[in-house]
């Protein structure tokens, strides 16, 4: 069985302020996500919202929401090589400096 440890921040704070605050609960799964996916480090994941959608269970539009809710927040920062490649998503943790 895998494995991974979470920031007791993620569970604490992040959750309750996405959740209940932002009203956000896709963004917060979308994060958990690509925080598993990613292993907790700063490695970028190559995911498209397909991929997401099927991990996930959430709608495109709900991911797609996430995606905006949780850059903008500059909880994750997405890149591409092209507009039309399949971004790549680096988990932050702006409460670590």
């Amino acid at each position: 069985m895998r494995r991974f440890t979470l920031d007791a921040y993620v569970m604490d704070t992040l959750m309750p302020d996405l959740v209940l605050h932002d009203r956000q609960p896709s963004a917060f799964l979308v994060y958990l996500h690509l925080w598993y996916r990613s292993a907790g480090r700063k490695t970028p994941v190559r995911a498209s919202h397909r991929d997401m959608v099927d991990a996930t269970g959430l709608s495109k539009s709900a991911v797609q929401a996430a995606i905006r809710a949780l850059s903008r927040r500059r909880l994750i920062r997405a890149t591409r090589e092209t507009a039309t490649a399949v971004p790549e998503y680096t988990v932050l943790r702006p409460w670590r400096r």
